[in-house]
Parts: structure tokens; sequence; C-alpha cells
């Protein structure tokens, strides 16, 4: 069973996830020719203030 783990910046609309999971979904259902129950999806929304790179925090942006 593949388990996706999604990253993201927190605030994207209800819709907006669905729609990615969605997405992932048939991605992982047309490259490993598996079925959409085997496939879970985890999303993960931190704050600007709590991701940085480069050594900057995306809240001070």
């Amino acid at each position: 069973m593949p388990s996706i783990r999604v990253d993201m910046f927190e605030g994207r609309s209800p819709e907006l996830k669905k729609q990615l999971v969605e997405a992932i979904t048939q991605a992982v259902v047309d490259t490993l020719q598996c079925s959409p129950e085997a496939v879970d999806i985890i999303l993960n929304e931190v704050s600007r203030g709590h991701w940085a790179t480069g050594g900057k925090l995306w809240s001070e942006r």
C-alpha cells in the first residue's frame, strides 16, 4: 500500500486539497497499477513560521 506524505503551507481550501488528493491518487494508481483504496495520502499543513528555506523563515519573506 503506497503512502504519500505532502508537506505544504497551511491555508489552502478544502476544495483544493480534495483536488490534490484526487490527482495524486490517480497518478499513483496509473503508475503502480494498484487500486485507489490502497493509496494513503497524509496532508501536513505547516505554518510559514515553522518552515525555512535557505536559512530564512517563510514568515519573514
